[in-house]
């Protein structure tokens, strides 16, 4: 069995900080889970809401504020780094992305640019990278880029037009159908 830190430890520090996924290592997670937003200036970010206010109070909109501003206002933490990082401690990801966003599929170009980048140092540490999403068209994007693909979904009838190797049922499809597992 492996262990994934959900955004981090998120239970001992913001979830998505730098400080979550650095204290996940020190408490052996396997591997990492994040969610992944763009800002207004296309800087890849490690946050799972589309705004800050539930964690800051501060009502700021991920996808319309730049990631200085963000950075003055929440520890958000860029993906680049968290990558790094987990190349670095050999520890697999879990990534998804959020949608619907305003820049449609930007966020899975972008993501698969970096990963393409950095294919070497991933492919050296030995770690594991799978891109989860619950939309469709963007579980389709990380295919067709030849990536591990998870798809999450929140309506069963979606699971007909599956192609993804990885299916993730929503919390409410399992409770409400528990033979479905």
């Amino acid at each position: 069995m492996l262990i994934y830190a959900h955004r981090g430890a998120s239970a001992d520090f913001p979830e998505g900080s730098k400080a979550a996924y650095e204290a996940a290592i020190q408490q052996g997670a396997d591997g990492f889970e994040c969610d992944v937003r763009l800002t207004k200036d296309q800087q890849i970010i490690c946050f799972h809401d589309d705004n800050t206010k539930r964690l800051t109070g501060a009502d700021l909109e991920i996808a319309q504020t730049n990631y200085a501003e963000l950075k003055q206002a929440a520890d958000v933490y860029l993906f680049s780094e968290l990558l790094d990082l987990a190349i670095k401690n050999k520890k697999s990801l879990a990534i998804e992305t959020k949608h619907p966003v305003p820049t449609g599929g930007l966020i899975e170009k972008l993501l698969h640019q970096l990963l393409s980048k950095k294919a070497d140092e991933i492919k050296a540490s030995g770690i594991s990278i799978s891109i989860m999403s619950f939309s469709w068209f963007a579980t389709q994007r990380n295919i067709r880029a030849g990536l591990e693909s998870v798809y999450l979904f929140a309506e069963p009838l979606l699971l007909n037009l599956n192609t993804a190797g990885i299916v993730g049922p929503a919390l409410q499809i399992i409770k409400n159908n528990p033979d479905f597992v």
